[in-house]
């Protein structure tokens, strides 16, 4: 059975859960899609729109990367492989950080 896509009530509730734990609440929007005309913040329907458009577009493409591998490369390995550590330019503070 292939996975159902989340509707948009759905979404909108992932998408404000998300900005909530973040301490965004976006009823600090002007409702609507309409901007604010004396500040040009845009309304909540349409941030909501674009966060909907972002988590359909990119999420499902970031969360099925993988690792480049060599095409002899068992799948199951590539998956490990892509399961590493990604370099970091600063890897002595990375190493103090799992000390911990």
């Amino acid at each position: 059975m292939a996975p159902v896509p989340p509707t948009d009530a759905e979404l909108n509730t992932l998408i404000t859960a998300r900005l909530a734990a973040l301490g965004i609440d976006l009823d600090q929007l002007p409702p609507g899609t309409a901007a604010d005309p004396e500040t040009g913040t845009p309304g909540r329907d349409s941030v909501l729109a674009s966060l909907r458009s972002f988590v359909r577009g990119t999420v499902a493409t970031l969360a099925a990367y993988q690792v480049p591998t060599p095409d002899a490369t068992d799948p199951e390995a590539a998956k490990a492989l892509s399961q590493q550590r990604v370099p970091i330019l600063y890897p002595s503070n990375s190493t103090e950080w799992r000390k911990a």
